[in-house]
């Protein structure tokens, strides 16, 4: 992404603006955009796009609007581009659980889960078939045994002693599924069920113990079937054994496979089909048939008869169920175990770790400590949670004051922060988010708008250093908005930029245009070899006056301040002496020659105005903005003066002639409201436009110039 190329049209007020950004040299360009031009039009037209959204004219909706954005292989991901906001309380990196996590303690633990879990995987599926749950089957598995829904491993554990000592699978042909749902379970715990499923266990243990082969808690019909199962499936029969059966009264020999079945069917039937248990479930029918779902499970229960003595424990019956199934899977079971046994320690060693870990969250927290004045810290609660469970970090804060420390959430700490101690919290999830696109290798240009506003000094600095360190990594390019040339010119300077990376916006009825940026340092450098420019000549007289006041050069300090208000010999001075004057006080201009020698400087400052005043482009030259202020005043004064009309008082005033006279102007003409509150706007607007040194020009710029063009245009009115 060496080159970034852009056509926008009706975007955000945009109406045009087409241009390229060459990176090939510096990987970032500073933009100087004063209020009112583009900048935030064009950071949100770069977020629309990063989040693939259309962009669009809120005013002039019906305006077609076209956003191109492409880098030299004429595309670009929008996931290339992030926007900086100036501030937004809301964001929060999402790439924020990147940095927190240890790739190779990662790595380890997932190796280990993806080990047991292909196991989990093949156990589940058989059980599934078993059961007849196709969801939640883990989380149903862990409440029936640990009453916890996220016990599934403990509950794997609780059973291994009843899955490996028997061999015993007696419930293994019944679906959980078709015996347990939210209304067979209510009708199950109700009442009458369980007093007559207790009358029902009563008369079937009293059949049990009058049977002749069968014996209660011994020898009951299921565990009948499944030592018949077991001998055929060991070939008992076939190897032409026989086993004898010692009732109370005969002896009997059975010798087949047939025998054994038809006497535990003969036994089981005679003791299910005896006429008062009959009667018992009879009662149990009736109350089976409020609605389909226990009909369903009536319908069930008459092809399972054998279950009802089990009905009388719920919970029992759950885990008999399961271990059954369990025991006809014992390969895998056993399988299962031993890998999550053996890797038990070893997550658990690694989890201890993770708690532990020092990642490169810890990094961006303590550069950011050391970067800005806050009185907060950042900490991870659950640090292990993120590192090996993927989990969303759970960002906690401590409040500091001198020597106390209180956790404190982010919101209650919203409340007490300052606005810039708000927008430094904001900056601390930039970073995030910066550092994650290092550790990701993510190629990214960010458009940063107006980041440092509002912040105090040490942290704008802290800011611009940030800055700084961005663009030496060549896997970023930064475009820089601002609106104040305070920091366009610092973030220059710091920043290294070459002359056709500094640029400033300048916005015709039609389009907006990037140039490059005409002062590049210092203006009055700038303005001193170039004064034969008749604007930066006039912009000049202000700056050498303030040269000729700190020198002590009274005679020309006041022959200049002549030029900013309207004395007795203002219109006396000419080219020729304003050559003079500063040859005198700017020693290195010794071989300066000026045009139009006789012409007088107050009339060449009127005519320099009313050229800019017709300009169409929105002015971002300081010098046309301090010709404006100076031919303001100058009219003004002319105006009050005249009105006045009181040499001896007008001559009399030796400072704030301006603030003088338009005081003396309201005690006279109280009543021109219309002209007050114009005279008024001078006072306000022209001072800081004139009386500039070299320290303090740059709000001059970021002033919005159409002010002064309407400002100028009726004063100018008043003195036709």
């Amino acid at each position: 992404m060496q080159k970034i190329e852009i056509d926008f049209q009706n975007c955000y007020g945009i109406k045009k603006l087409k241009t390229k950004f060459d990176f090939s040299k510096k990987n970032v360009y500073a933009i100087y955009a004063p209020n009112g031009t583009m900048k935030t039009s064009f950071a949100k037209t770069f977020k629309d796009f990063s989040n693939t959204i259309d962009s669009k004219d809120l005013v002039f909706k019906d305006r077609e609007t076209q956003r191109i954005i492409t880098d030299e292989n004429g595309e670009l991901e929008p996931k290339k581009v992030f926007v900086i906001e100036p501030y937004n309380k809301n964001f929060k990196s999402e790439k924020l659980s990147t940095l927190l996590v240890n790739q190779v303690l990662k790595e380890k633990y997932d190796e280990i889960h993806l080990a047991i879990n292909t196991k989990k995987d093949s156990l589940l599926k058989e059980l599934i078939v078993n059961s007849g749950i196709k969801k939640n089957i883990e989380t149903i598995f862990s409440e029936d045994f640990t009453n916890y829904p996220d016990e599934f491993y403990k509950a794997l554990l609780r059973v291994k002693t009843e899955v490996l000592e028997s061999s015993e699978i007696e419930f293994s042909n019944i679906k959980y599924s078709d015996i347990f749902s939210d209304k067979t379970i209510a009708f199950l715990k109700t009442k009458d069920f369980k007093d007559k499923i207790k009358e029902y266990i009563e008369k079937y243990n009293e059949l049990i113990d009058a049977s002749t082969y069968f014996k209660k808690g011994i020898f009951n019909h299921n565990n009948a079937s499944v030592i018949a199962k077991n001998l055929k499936d060991n070939g008992f029969f076939k190897a032409e054994h026989s086993i004898l059966l010692n009732p109370s009264t005969t002896n009997k020999t059975i010798s087949s496979e047939q025998e054994l079945e038809e006497l535990i069917n003969e036994e089981k039937d005679a003791i299910i089909n005896n006429p008062e248990l009959a009667k018992v479930f009879e009662d149990i029918d009736k109350k089976l048939k409020a609605n389909k779902e226990l009909r369903d499970f009536r319908d069930f229960l008459l092809n399972n008869l054998v279950l009802l003595p089990e009905l009388n424990n719920i919970d029992g019956l759950k885990q008999k169920l399961w271990i059954s199934y369990l025991r006809q899977h014992k390969t895998l079971y056993i399988s299962l175990e031993e890998e999550f046994s053996n890797g038990k320690s070893e997550i658990e060693a690694i989890i201890n770790q993770a708690k532990e870990e020092e990642t490169n969250w810890r990094g961006v927290i303590e550069e950011f400590n050391r970067r800005f004045s806050v009185p907060f810290k950042l900490k991870v609660e659950n640090q292990e949670d993120v590192i090996l469970k993927s989990e969303a970090p759970n960002i906690k804060f401590d409040f500091i004051e001198n020597q106390d420390i209180i956790d404190i959430k982010e919101n209650d700490l919203l409340t007490v922060l300052s606005n810039g101690e708000k927008r430094a919290l904001y900056i601390l999830n930039i970073i995030f988010e910066v550092e994650a696109r290092i550790r990701e290798n993510q190629e990214t240009i960010f458009i940063v708008d107006d980041i440092a506003d509002s912040f105090d000094y040490k942290n704008k600095y802290a800011i611009i250093e940030y800055l700084k360190d961005i663009s030496q990594n060549n896997l970023f390019k930064q475009i820089i908005l601002t609106h104040n040339f305070d920091f366009f010119r610092t973030i220059s300077s710091r920043l290294d930029m070459f002359r056709e990376h500094k640029l400033h916006t300048i916005k015709t009825e039609e389009e907006v245009i990037l140039k490059e940026e005409k002062y590049q340092n210092n203006p009055f450098v700038f303005w001193k070899t170039n004064l034969h420019n008749i604007e930066m000549l006039i912009a000049s007289i202000p700056f050498v006056r303030n040269i000729a006041e700190y020198t002590g050069d009274e005679n020309n300090m006041l022959k200049l301040t002549s030029l900013l208000h309207l004395k007795e010999d203002t219109s006396s001075i000419q080219i020729q002496h304003l050559e003079l004057i500063f040859k005198d006080i700017l020693k290195d201009l010794n071989t300066l020659t000026l045009p139009n020698q006789n012409l007088a400087v107050i009339d060449l400052i009127f005519s320099s105005a009313d050229i800019i005043i017709e300009e169409t482009v929105a002015i971002v030259d300081l010098e046309k903005k301090i010709v404006l202020a100076m031919a303001i005043r100058l009219k003004a004064e002319q105006h009050m003066i005249d009105k006045i009309n009181n040499p001896t008082l007008v001559s009399s005033i030796t400072k704030n002639q301006t603030s003088r006279l338009f005081r003396k102007y309201i005690e006279l003409f109280p009543t021109d409201d219309v002209v007050i509150k114009l005279l008024n706007q001078v006072n306000l607007m022209t001072p800081e436009n004139i009386h500039v040194n070299s320290f303090m020009y740059e709000p001059i710029l970021d002033m919005d110039n159409i002010h002064l063009k309407e400002l100028y245009s009726q004063v100018n009115s008043l003195t036709q």
